[in-house]
């Protein structure tokens, strides 16, 4: 009997152990990371892939190729090019290895390693995080949709994805002129990145400094201009307008979000200005009230900065949970207040949904269900009142959660290297 028994015992504690605790972390991580390898293999082989931009995306760049530096010159099968230089000079590579776009395979597998590859990166950023028990892991490789959007659609942002994800982390680890250049370059491929921007500059105001925060900003800039040289030399104005276009109004039919709202309201200059007031007043709130709390206050954080410009800002430590927080709740505040979401900007937060679920203080199974509400409105297609309705309520109820729970991130424990089993 005890022969039986115990196999079954060590096996149970095992399992129980890669789950929960810590140090079993990279290598749950591995199998969840090779297994997803496996089924996007599988997505390839036996889904078909759907047309939708990536034929306008070869085009656009075969335009350029010929010599066209006028950005509202450079057009494809479903309009003009309208996303900023990085994306083009990516895209010129995927023109050169895929046989200007007609070896869509082959394509199919480059994104496949461009998801492992946000996989990966979305895992150093939990494992660099605090009390997040290693089984939310099992979570990132479960959304359909998220799989739909890199290698049976090809869209661009998978690549403005790949380098936030990548400068979220080398801003958890302080190498903030690196996150700084990643963040640019995901800005050069999809102007949508700048959601992350008023997290970014908090970040650096409080452990870099005011003088150090305007450099970095100089730094986002210059790159921006070396990315677009010659389309800025030809047409400055064209490429601004087509690239960076903030008023830019999206088809009704196409929105996940809203949807309940009807279309006359929704193409309303009056519900794009309560929308962009929505933002703006939640990013001031969690400003004013949260994210400088551990500082003392905001205004404490600010009469630092501007009486010593050189020096941080910031009172308490800056800690990895601290940046991945902050930096991915500025990113939802600018999802939720979004006039309009296609399917594929589902991509823009589908792996941190589970992290920042694990910054409230919900209950692990409304967290959960959350998680499970978020992914089944993004895959109900066409949207419906009901399902925008269920995306917009939770995102929202995801946000208030934040609010009320950990919005500032969950500071590493003295202790935090020996084992940790948390729910």
């Amino acid at each position: 009997m005890s022969s039986t028994t115990s196999p079954i015992r060590y096996l149970v504690r095992g399992v129980r152990l890669l789950l929960t605790d810590s140090r079993y972390f990279w290598p749950l991580a591995t199998l969840v990371i090779i297994g997803d390898a496996f089924l996007t293999e599988l997505i390839i082989k036996f889904i078909p892939y759907t047309e939708i931009d990536w034929e306008t995306y070869m085009v656009q760049t075969d335009v350029y190729l010929k010599g066209q530096n006028d950005y509202s010159l450079i057009t494809g099968p479903t309009g003009p090019l309208v996303y900023p230089a990085g994306h083009l000079r990516i895209h010129q590579f995927l023109y050169a290895i895929t046989d200007a776009g007609k070896n869509i395979r082959l394509a199919q597998h480059v994104y496949a390693g461009l998801y492992l590859g946000t996989l990966i990166l979305s895992c150093n950023i939990y494992r660099r995080a605090s009390n997040i028990p290693n089984w939310v892991l099992l979570l990132l490789p479960l959304s359909k949709r998220l799989h739909s959007i890199f290698v049976l659609r090809l869209f661009n942002d998978c690549w403005a994805v790949f380098a936030l994800q990548a400068a979220v982390l080398a801003y958890q680890n302080g190498f903030d002129d690196t996150g700084t250049m990643l963040f640019s370059a995901a800005l050069s491929i999809k102007m949508s990145i700048l959601l992350y921007l008023p997290g970014i500059l908090l970040i650096l105001f409080k452990r870099r400094g005011m003088l150090a925060t305007l450099l970095q900003l100089v730094t986002i800039g210059t790159l921006q201009i070396l990315f677009a040289v010659p389309f800025l030399k030809q047409e400055p104005w064209s490429y601004l307008r087509s690239a960076f276009d903030l008023g830019r109004v999206f088809l009704y039919k196409w929105t996940v979000n809203w949807r309940f709202v009807d279309e006359q309201t929704f193409l309303s200059p009056q519900f794009a200005l309560t929308l962009l007031v929505g933002h703006v007043s939640a990013l001031v709130a969690f400003g004013l009230f949260k994210w400088c709390k551990p500082d003392g206050s905001a205004w404490v954080v600010l009469k630092r900065g501007l009486n010593r410009p050189a020096y941080p800002a910031g009172l308490s430590i800056i800690s990895p949970d601290y940046v991945a927080t902050v930096l991915f709740t500025s990113n939802l505040i600018g999802i939720l207040f979004a006039r309009s979401l296609h399917y594929q900007f589902y991509s823009w937060y589908a792996q941190q949904t589970p992290f920042l679920a694990w910054r409230t203080r919900y209950p692990v199974p409304f967290k959960l269900a959350l998680i499970l509400a978020i992914e089944y409105a993004w895959n109900v297609f066409p949207s419906t009142t009901f399902s925008s309705s269920v995306l917009v309520g939770a995102n929202a109820l995801l946000l208030a959660g934040v609010w009320l729970g950990h919005p500032s991130g969950i500071p590493l424990s003295k202790d935090s290297s020996t084992t940790r089993s948390v729910q």
